[in-house]
């Protein structure tokens, strides 16, 4: 079951990865590193994907 929950909202994870992913690159480039997770950008932009596959589990989870 959470198998299933987890690649219903793969899609989810991805595209908050790339757009966090790219979000914060321009944003490094530019010398602002505040809010970072150890400094790195792959590393902020992997928990955001993450938690946001959580929310959209439980969403799907409670909704259906």
């Amino acid at each position: 079951m959470i198998q299933q929950l987890a690649l219903q909202s793969l899609g989810t994870g991805v595209g908050v990865f790339i757009g966090v992913l790219i979000g914060l690159g321009m944003r490094k480039r530019k010398g602002k590193t505040d809010g970072l997770l150890a400094g790195s950008v792959f590393v902020t932009a992997s928990a955001a994907a993450g938690l946001a596959m959580i929310v959209m589990m439980a969403m799907k989870y409670f909704t259906s």
